[in-house]
């Protein structure tokens, strides 16, 4: 039998983030832009400076239902007409509002990218907000409410929202709005809404893919460009202000068979150049299945799929910025175990926490951490989507254009002592708000046992 050699692999080829070009549009929109050749498929996102926190009082959810609105009409089309147009093209179209602002992402394939580009540019300049339509996003938004409610893992955030941050502070409650806020919605407030924060001005668009064969300029000219809008200055965002007293609260679900878990606190955001040592640290502790938070729980003692430890960033600013730095990170352990061992689970997790303060992460542990962050980042940011969606969080969080490559040489760099002084400061054991969703009656006292903090349970 004749065998054929062994394919060998050949050098790997040199890899970093793709560096953008930047530029300005004549109405003020800011623009950047990263050819990559090969990626048929071109990603759009828009960043909108229309931040949650500039929603009228008692109207939380208005800029949730401004985005959704923005393709249903335009001065141009009906909504079922602005539907087809976009299929014709074979693109998508999607918005959602977040704390930071509206965000607009649209997927075309590049050939049609001058035509999608035109029909983005209609749902910004000129969207319609028909009074039934938005009457139907209302309630559409309204049947999305009990539904989240019921979910442990959404009620839990919404819980773990509602203890960190001053009743006064909109981070306190949900994104979207609740039933009282969002049956207040019409067709005039989110039209108030879009003429108040939504212009070019104050906007950036980021296009990502494979521009061969196609006058870039010229169907930006024709597009984007042509929208015109007021020159105001965004709302300045007020800092954030905290509470992470160590403290538990149950969400009372009598008879649930399951706990969901949600530890967290407010710590630091992109801009701290604690940052890269706190990813390390983090993915440590609770990034993925081999981490120190699994090995105990999940596979030593069998009371969860499943923990992660993760660090999501709220809001953020430049220090350099007018407003200067009010930004902030959720911190957070996250995960669901049987109702009878949320005790014994909540127990082993203080003990982990505890044993990494006390004797630090092993190189063996940041070395494979690092491989895993850092090694598969060109496998990460294979579509044009996924890098736009990073160039657009770096607009909206005030980063430099060359911020995540440099990340990942950062974490390259970072130590086995400095990565574990930065998740052990993220994750101090007295200063831990613990939410846990589940059967009060069963899991309040052997929670109480633990001495984590003061216990309340408030109704599912």
């Amino acid at each position: 039998m004749e065998f054929h050699p062994q394919p060998r692999s050949g050098a790997a080829k040199p890899w970093a983030f793709p560096a953008p070009e930047r530029s300005q549009l004549p109405n003020g929109l800011t623009l950047l832009t990263s050819h990559r050749p090969g990626q048929q498929v071109v990603a759009v996102e828009v960043n909108l400076v229309a931040p949650l926190e500039a929603e009228p009082e008692g109207l939380d959810g208005v800029a949730t239902i401004m985005s959704r609105a923005l393709s249903e009409g335009t001065d141009k089309h009906t909504a079922e007409e602005f539907a087809a147009e976009l299929e014709r093209c074979g693109a998508t179209l999607d918005a959602h509002a977040d704390h930071p602002g509206v965000r607009v992402s649209l997927e075309v394939p590049a050939s049609r990218l001058p035509r999608a580009l035109g029909l983005l540019a209609d749902a910004l300049r000129a969207p319609a907000f028909p009074d039934g339509e938005v009457e139907r996003l209302v309630g559409n938004r309204l049947d999305e409410i009990p539904h989240e409610l019921a979910n442990p893992a959404r009620r839990a955030a919404m819980a773990l929202s509602k203890e960190l941050f001053p009743a006064t502070s909109r981070m306190s409650r949900p994104r979207q709005g609740t039933e009282e806020t969002v049956a207040r919605i019409d067709a005039a407030a989110v039209r108030a809404f879009y003429d108040t924060h939504i212009r070019p001005a104050t906007g950036t668009v980021v296009i990502v893919g494979d521009f061969t064969g196609v006058d870039l300029d010229a169907a930006l000219a024709e597009t984007l460009g042509a929208w015109t809008g007021s020159t105001a200055e965004p709302q300045k965002p007020s800092p954030v202000v905290a509470d992470d007293t160590g403290r538990v609260v149950i969400v009372d679900r009598p008879g649930a068979v399951q706990t969901q878990l949600l530890i967290g606190r407010i710590g630091a955001d992109r801009h701290d150049r604690v940052w890269p040592a706190q990813v390390l640290g983090t993915y440590c502790l609770g990034g993925t299945l081999t981490s120190r938070l699994d090995r105990v729980l999940r596979e030593e003692k069998g009371y969860t799929y499943g923990v992660r430890a993760f660090g999501q960033v709220l809001r953020s600013s430049a220090p350099s910025s007018p407003e200067g730095a009010t930004g902030a990170a959720m911190l957070a352990i996250s995960g669901s175990v049987d109702t009878a061992s949320t005790g014994p689970a909540l127990q082993d997790l203080w003990t982990v926490l505890r044993t990494l303060a006390a004797e630090g992460l092993t190189d063996a542990e940041r070395d494979v951490a690092v491989q895993n962050l850092v090694g598969v980042a060109p496998l990460k940011y294979e579509t044009s989507a996924a890098v736009a969606g990073t160039l657009a969080d770096q607009v909206e969080q005030q980063l430099p254009d060359d911020y995540q490559a440099q990340l990942y040489v950062r974490l390259a760099e970072t130590g086995t002592v400095e990565a574990t002084a930065a998740v052990v400061n993220a994750f101090p054991v007295d200063r831990l708000v613990t939410v846990l969703v589940g059967d009060a009656a069963q899991i309040a006292e052997p929670v109480k046992a633990l001495g984590i903090g003061e216990v309340a349970v408030v109704s599912g």
